[in-house]
């Protein structure tokens, strides 16, 4: 861990210059006592580091204490620049793990292609925290230790012992096979099987993970995204999920896209609106999707799903009708 953060340290004093203490601490996630600590140890080894006093002081290296990666054109290290920043970087928990990676890959770029590509990923943002109406995006948080713990019994194919706390359900142990992990907008799913039958499990609702050292139950090799599309078929053929034919104004179809649990079908309305079909949650999770789109979406089936539309606007015309 320490050989690690020497290398990360010296990588961000080449690429910003000189820094103090505690931007380096903050960059690389330690004390500022522990950045002295690392540059002594590496001036100790022959790097070039030394510092300079004052209000603009910190440390810096001495020119030239570089090397290159000649492999790599300027479209590829603009990809990793622009992908690697993004919110999607803390999947898994490997964040601080990309964000050294991108580093390493920044310093051993030729300097034309690190000066050009690195002013050009200034210019891409992929995936901001909101969108135009500063609504902020769900993010489930997910604990550091749990989430090394299940990371790294899925690579290594071992049993996982897992406190799950599934939907109003007091959290509970047991002991899975994990096959796969996979996040989708923000949320992350372990992919498994407990005594052989099918299990998915959100990350966010896992309280504390153990590594077994038994081998777990599974294939040698995997296709997660077919595995990902059945599990997701199945889910939404099951339980109590709600199908809607709705109309939407087109300025507000991505939002209501951004509620539903899945598309079953579209097509063009004939005044410029769409038609779709879509699977909800519930009654409850539709009634409160489409309310929040006031006029600009109409819904068409179920009656039911109309009817409370209607007496839910009703009693609101109802108690403000004094103020007309």
């Amino acid at each position: 861990m320490r050989a690690d953060r020497l290398v990360s340290l010296v990588l961000l004093l080449r690429q910003r210059g000189r820094l103090t203490a505690d931007t380096l601490a903050r960059e690389l996630e330690v004390s500022p006592r522990t950045v002295l600590r690392d540059i002594e140890a590496l001036s100790a080894a022959g790097v070039p580091v030394h510092s300079e006093r004052g209000r603009h002081g910190g440390f810096a290296l001495l020119p030239g204490f570089r090397t290159e990666l000649t492999g790599m054109n300027h479209d590829e290290a603009l990809a990793l620049l622009a992908a690697g920043p993004g919110r999607g970087e803390q999947a898994f928990g490997l964040g601080s793990a990309l964000a050294s990676a991108i580093r390493k890959v920044v310093d051993a770029l030729p300097e034309s292609h690190r000066a050009t590509a690195g002013d050009a990923a200034q210019r891409l943002l992929v995936d901001p925290e909101t969108d135009l109406l500063a609504r902020r995006a769900a993010v489930e948080e997910v604990d550091g230790a749990t989430m090394i713990a299940v990371r790294r019994a899925v690579l290594a194919g071992r049993r996982l012992r897992i406190r799950y706390a599934a939907a109003d359900r007091a959290p509970q142990w047991r002991t899975v096979d994990p096959i796969g992990l996979v996040t989708v907008r923000e949320r992350g799913y372990l992919l498994a099987t407990r005594s052989g039958e099918d299990r998915t499990y959100r990350l966010s609702r896992v309280r504390a993970a153990e590594e077994l050292p038994e081998a777990a139950q599974r294939p040698d090799r995997v296709d997660l995204d077919r595995i990902w599309r059945e599990r997701s078929a199945r889910f939404l053929s099951g339980g109590d999920h709600l199908s809607v034919r709705v109309r939407v104004h087109p300025g507000r179809r991505e939002e209501l896209l951004g509620t539903v649990l899945a598309v079953r079908a579209e097509a063009p309305d004939a005044d410029g609106w769409s038609r779709l079909e879509v699977t909800f949650q519930d009654a409850r999770h539709a009634e409160w999707a489409l309310w929040h789109l006031g006029p600009d979406a109409e819904a068409l089936s179920p009656p039911s799903l109309r009817r409370a539309l209607h007496d839910r606007a009703a009693g609101i015309a109802a108690r403000y009708a004094d103020s007309a």
